[in-house]
């Protein structure tokens, strides 16, 4: 069990029953706080723990004194006396702490309500150990956040569930001793400030991998034929006369399809498969002109779609970002102030499940918007497909024992997309299946030259939607046909006579495997087993913000430096990142949790190791000798001399002594032998401008990790005499620094002259002199400006740095200084739709750093891999949301204090008389 310090009262009761006294109820947010306080009334004090009170310490300064000299003390894991952590609040909490406390000290009864799974289970095990409360404390859990819901949460409460709070924590300290120790190995070898994790280092190998078969992979071009045939006048009402057919075919041997040929390119197998080229395939379409064709056969089967388990975590984060193009972050954010507001239950779950109550809304609403017809007779029931399953104890779904339609909410934006998305979703899951036929058609024929030919098509009829009529679930691949989607076929019968109206061949090349997606990673991950659902989100949250990864599109690039990482993981820690191994963790945990193992035994051997495995600590200390920096950041460029290496700076190519750096936004399988050739192409070297006449020092033109500039080139110092002594005592000098200027927009690397680069090297200017400060024109990171004392201008353009006089100068310090963007705004570099959350336009403008995405609210920079031309209104409704949740809250304005009311001046006391 965990540690626990000190008195920390009495634990939960399951009395129901609500006697007076004043009770506190502490749950994680503000936002819930002030919902669940208006439902439990008086007698009730509501207040907000505002997440996690207590965590294991994450710098030096927040180390209790008595443990700094302790050798586990940066862990906060005590690794030699049974993995005992050591929990501080941190220094944000600590007032908050000290109110809780004072609430807790008027009241008769403690409720913790925090989410009911591991981690809201660990926050309030957290709360009691801290609080140390002398009262009653009753763990309240519930699903929803209704009034009906929270009474009854109110009036049935429990213990807490230390099995849960044991498995959690066990959780945390795993993963602390795992980042603690792998992090620094990444520090010294790879790159300072990076970080590993135990599952966040599994998905970057996923996405790594990907891009390594992509790198591998061979296109191989195969042609097939397209015949449109027409059934001479079977077609009638809704069905078509004419139908398309692919070559199936040719004297019995199957014409090859992209799933005949291996990544290299080549055939799985030759044997009874025809890979037809571009010149055999229009050669065959030659010869089957006028060929005379029939229908071979005709299959008809029965075809029924029973309806999707209502959502899931992983799920739902899928769908949204299939429909609504949400990043898996979003969807969370989104869900959670759904969840919060009351309009859908709890949102990390792992479970299918729903609720008697539940099932009844759903088959009432799909009767009154559907018919009975579209409802079976008996309720559907879905059973956990996740192993492990414990989040939750049901799926996802509008609150409440009777459902909301989207229109009767209220919501706007994305609360009111997602919302819709999960109605449907709940509704369609309590309709009836979706039924009718597909058809499978095979027609013959004979070339000229005798060659005998089959032409596949088949057809799908949809006779009863049934649940198609409330939702159709998305598809990862754009082309996937979805469910509700038909295809119509005459109707036909063998022996039929067709007549071919056009005969073309057709040319494929087949396709590298997809990146993921966060909609496929999540699903991958999933099905490895790997990680807990409720975590996705966070773990690709953490790949991106650390530029493990970045997007193009929807799609996932790992970057060269997660290529480094996972290569130096994979080399020395295999067991580490193996996705077996992962999975097999996940299961140790969930036995903790279900009491079947010990925490402490199984920490131990992760650890210090076993008989036949070595731990954790013995890993780190014997491999980091071994760890050549240069090797585990170093990949050669297959079929060249070339070696693509990853610096402390970023990624660069290098042969033979040259280096040129490899742009941040290049996916890695895009780095071609002929793209790598283009890069040492471009000048990278100094270009020698002349020497400036002042100092007779010379003048080069460099381009640099921040573009190209200009900068004048110095002596190298004299050297110390060998023998020479060292003076402790007296500082050394320091070494002069060289002008630099960065080029203006107008120039370039190519076409910049000495006298341009004079110029540049004169700034800052002295203009001259107002009020008796000094005024100077300079070049600043936000454009070009006139600077005197602690005051600034800007200038219009950069070529005023170099004339503006201080007749201008004094008329421009005259005015008021502008504030935000300038008045005359630049047009927008390109046009979107209308943000998804505030309803109002979306456009890409150029700024100071660079081109972002704005509502007219929200500005987001567009990230490594989006490009202006190409950002869709999806990508760009997720940059201004990330936006959004990283801004700080806007803080209440501060009421102003009651004016004092003059003091009543005392009547003097009458006189006696």
């Amino acid at each position: 069990m965990p540690p626990k310090k000190g008195s920390a009262g009495r634990n939960g009761s399951n009395d129901s029953g609500r006697g007076g006294g004043n009770r506190l109820v502490i749950v994680e947010s503000p936002a819930k706080a002030k919902t669940i306080a208006g439902y439990l009334g008086r007698g009730y004090v509501v207040e907000s723990s505002i997440g996690h009170i207590r965590d294991l310490p994450t710098k030096a300064a927040e180390i209790p004194a008595r443990y700094k000299g302790e050798p586990w003390a940066r862990l906060g894991v005590d690794v030699d006396h049974d993995f005992e952590p050591l929990y501080v609040v941190t220094a944000d909490k600590k007032s908050h702490v000290k109110k809780l406390k004072e609430l807790l000290a008027e009241a008769d009864e403690l409720y913790l309500a925090t989410d009911e799974d591991r981690e809201g289970e660990a926050i309030a095990w957290h709360l009691r150990e801290e609080l140390k409360p002398k009262i009653p404390v009753k763990r309240m859990v519930f699903n929803e956040i209704t009034k009906d819901a929270i009474r009854r949460a109110a009036e049935n409460t429990r213990d807490l569930n230390l099995r849960l709070v044991d498995a959690q924590e066990t959780r945390r300290i795993l993963d602390r001793l795992y980042g603690y120790e792998v992090s620094p190995v990444l520090w010294k070898k790879v790159m300072p400030k990076l970080s590993a994790g135990r599952v966040q280092s599994v998905a970057t190998r996923l996405v790594v991998e990907r891009e390594r078969e992509r790198i591998a992979f061979t296109a191989a071009e195969y042609w097939d034929l397209k015949a449109l045939f027409d059934a001479a006048g079977n077609g009638s009402g809704a069905d078509p006369s004419v139908f398309p057919a692919a070559l199936v075919s040719v004297d019995g041997a199957r014409v090859a399809q992209g799933r005949d040929f291996t990544a290299q390119g080549r055939l799985r197998s030759e044997s009874g498969v025809l890979h037809l080229d571009e010149d055999a395939a229009r050669a065959l379409a030659g010869r089957l002109v006028g060929a005379h064709f029939a229908v071979r056969s005709v299959e008809r089967k029965p075809y029924r779609r029973s309806p999707y388990a209502p959502f899931r975590t992983t799920t739902l984060q899928q769908e949204a970002s299939r429909k609504l193009g949400f990043s898996a972050k979003q969807t969370m954010q989104v869900a959670q102030r759904l969840y919060e507001n009351g309009f859908i239950t709890y949102m990390r779950t792992d479970s299918t499940t729903l609720s008697e109550s539940a099932i009844a809304a759903a088959r009432d609403q799909a009767t009154r918007l559907y018919g009975a017809s579209h409802v079976p007779d008996k309720p559907r029931v879905y059973a956990a497909k996740v192993k492990n399953a414990q989040e939750a104890h049901e799926a996802i779904r509008p609150a409440g024992d009777s459902f909301r339609t989207p229109a009767e909410t209220g919501l706007s934006g994305a609360e009111l997309r997602l919302y819709e998305l999960i109605w449907k979703r709940t509704v369609a899951s309590q309709m009836k299946d979706a039924v009718g036929e597909s058809v499978s058609v095979r027609v013959a024929g004979t070339s000229t030259s005798g060659e005998n030919v089959e032409f596949g098509a088949s057809g799908k009829i949809i006779t009863f939607h049934g649940f198609l009529k409330a939702y159709v679930e998305g598809a990862d691949d754009p082309e996937a046909e979805l469910d509700d989607r038909e295809r119509r076929l005459p109707p036909l019968e063998e022996g039929d006579t067709l007549k071919a109206e056009s005969i073309e061949a057709e040319g494929h090349s087949t396709r590298p495997p997809a990146r993921y997606t966060e909609a496929t990673l999540v699903k991958e991950l999933e099905d490895r087993e790997i990680g807990r659902p409720s975590t996705y989100a966070s773990i690709i949250g953490t790949i991106l913000d650390r530029g493990y990864v970045f997007k193009k599109g929807s799609a996932l690039v790992p970057s060269f430096l997660a290529f480094a990482v996972v290569q130096l993981l994979e080399r020395h820690f295999g067991n580490l990142v193996d996705y077996d191994f992962t999975a097999r963790m996940e299961d140790m945990l969930d036995d903790i949790a279900r009491g079947e193992a010990e925490r402490v035994p199984w920490l131990r051997r992760f650890y210090h190791g076993g008989e036949d495995e070595a731990g954790l600590k013995e890993l780190v200390d014997d491999h980091l000798a071994d760890i050549d920096p240069k090797e585990v950041s170093s990949f050669p460029l297959a079929g060249t001399d070339i070696m693509i290496r990853v610096g402390r700076f970023g990624p660069y190519l290098e042969r033979d002594g040259q280096r040129v750096n490899v742009p941040e936004d290049l996916a890695p399988d895009e780095l071609t032998k002929d793209k790598a050739e283009e890069l040492f192409a471009q000048p990278s070297g100094d270009r020698e401008l002349g020497t400036d006449p002042e100092t007779g020092r010379l003048v080069v033109a460099r381009n640099g990790r921040f573009g190209p500039y200009v900068t004048e080139v110095l002596e190298e110092p004299a050297a110390e005499p060998e023998g020479g002594t060292k003076t402790r005592t007296r500082k050394k000098a320091a070494a002069p620094k060289p002008r630099t200027a960065s080029l203006l927009k107008s120039m370039s690397l190519d076409t910049v002259t000495l006298e341009d680069a004079l110029r540049l090297l004169s700034l800052p200017r002295v203009v001259g002199e107002i009020d008796g400060e000094e005024v100077t024109a300079q070049n600043g990171r936000y454009g070009p400006y006139l600077k005197k004392g602690t005051d600034s201008r800007s200038l219009e353009t950069e070529e005023q740095m170099f004339t503006v006089t201080i007749d201008q100068a004094r008329e421009l310090f005259a005015k008021p200084k502008q504030r935000g963007r300038r008045a005359s705004a630049a047009a927008p570099l390109r046009e979107l739709g209308n943000d998804p959350v505030s309803g109002k336009p979306m456009v890409v403008k150029d700024g100071r750093f660079g081109p972002y995405v704005t509502d007219g609210e929200t500005n987001a920079s567009l990230r490594k891999g989006d490009e202006v031309e190409s950002i869709t209104d999806e990508r760009a409704a997720e940059l201004l949301a990330e936006r959004r949740a990283k801004a700080p809250a806007k803080k209440p304005a501060a009421k102003k204090p009651a004016a004092k009311k003059p003091a009543a001046k005392k009547k003097p006391a009458p006189k006696k008389s």
